[in-house]
């Protein structure tokens, strides 16, 4: 293992010439990044976990209560054990010859089946309270180390100049308030690279668990290498967007939707502006050319400049989502339900309830398909993205 460690962490990589690992280490006159801090990480992540349920216990549930969000699920199916054994034994989408056996079998329209199974896949989606609350959880901590990380930068030549972010590198030495900064933002991205399997799940799963893991490992090659002052402009132009992502959903969630859609066009606009603007413009000229100016080339630069261009990748595609979004709320009068809605809305089947054979047999209308139908909002990656 040692080995391994050795061969990984090889000094040829992952440093400039002439550097070596023990030019880093701490002494008394100055602190540096060390590896080992990294495992601080994961206690503190599970301490943020911990402090978020207690957040939406107490705190975000009480606020949507008062605010009249929906508390109750979708409306359950219908209970039936034939249909019930293929939803969970078979398929939760029968197709048309499945449909017309069971029709036979139950003495059921085919539509009013479609309908059940409409039905009992809603029955599996998290209710507006639940979503409420995780959206006012992300907007608090978004909102708090955004703040925390404007209050830090605004006193770092590095914000005003980013060559400042190689003057000196690798010896420059590490100061509190960064890593702060650092290690929480690294313990928040590491509490939803798990808690992402039991959240509302979106469509784009598989991008955010993608931004997450590019994220994470940004996050932590960057600290050990002490590419730490790059990595805070990052951090903080990422958190930017998703407070007002947050706050968008929010206000849907209590349908107040015309702040919402406002809300969700002035994210449109913040998202576009960092994130394909600011971020290659500022970021990414100081990546690809200043250090490259500064410090001359070494393999490691490479692998951070490939994940950071990843993210601008992830970038692009979220920005074609959000301008979709955006150009059918000012074309349409409100934001319509787009690619980070929930798995399945239940107001996009939405139809007449049919009749059934039997009268005995008739299946209730979906009364929670007004409620979700434009819950749909995009994250930032997600979000967060970061990011």
């Amino acid at each position: 293992m040692a080995g391994i460690l050795a061969w990984f962490w090889n000094e040829r990589f992952w440093l400039p010439h002439n550097v070596t690992w023990a030019d880093l280490q701490s002494t008394e006159e100055a602190a540096f990044p060390q590896a080992e801090d990294l495992y601080l990480a994961f206690p503190l992540a599970f301490c943020i976990f911990m402090i978020r349920l207690l957040f939406e216990r107490f705190i975000a549930k009480p606020c949507a209560l008062g605010l009249k969000v929906q508390a109750n699920g979708p409306q359950k199916a219908q209970p039936n054990a034939i249909l019930e054994k293929v939803f969970t034994a078979i398929t939760k989408h029968p197709d048309e010859k499945r449909l017309e056996g069971l029709s036979k079998q139950l003495d059921w329209d085919v539509r009013s089946i479609q309908r059940w199974f409409r039905q009992r896949r809603n029955q599996e989606k998290p209710s507006t309270l639940r979503k409420f609350c995780e959206s006012m959880w992300r907007f608090t901590f978004y909102l708090y180390i955004f703040t925390y990380g404007v209050r830090f930068l605004k006193k770092t030549p590095w914000l005003w100049n980013t060559r400042q972010c190689w003057s000196g590198y690798p010896y420059q030495p590490l100061m509190p308030d960064l890593h702060y900064y650092y290690i929480v933002e690294l313990s928040f991205y590491w509490s939803l690279m798990f808690s992402q399997f039991i959240d509302v799940k979106r469509k784009d799963f598989g991008i955010m668990f993608t931004h997450h893991i590019v994220t994470v490992t940004l996050i932590t090659f960057s600290y050990v290498t002490n590419l730490t002052r790059v990595g805070t402009l990052i951090l903080c132009l990422h958190d930017a967007a998703d407070i007002v992502l947050e706050a968008a959903k929010m206000a849907n969630y209590c349908k107040c939707q015309k702040l919402s859609d406002l809300l969700f066009l002035t994210f449109a606009v913040v998202f576009i502006v960092s994130r394909l603007g600011i971020y290659p413009l500022w970021i990414l000229n100081t990546t690809l050319f200043e250090l490259y100016e500064a410090l001359g080339n070494f393999p490691a630069l490479w692998v951070f400049n490939v994940l950071l261009m990843v993210l601008q990748i992830l970038h692009c595609f979220w920005s074609y989502l959000i301008i979709k979004a955006a150009y059918k709320a000012l074309s349409k009068g409100k934001v319509a339900k787009d690619a980070r809605s929930d798995v399945e809305s239940s107001s996009d089947e939405d139809e007449a309830a049919p009749r059934s054979k039997a009268p005995h047999s008739t299946v209730t209308t979906n009364g929670t398909s007004g409620a979700n139908g434009t819950n749909g909002y995009l994250t930032g990656a997600t979000s967060s993205e970061e990011h």
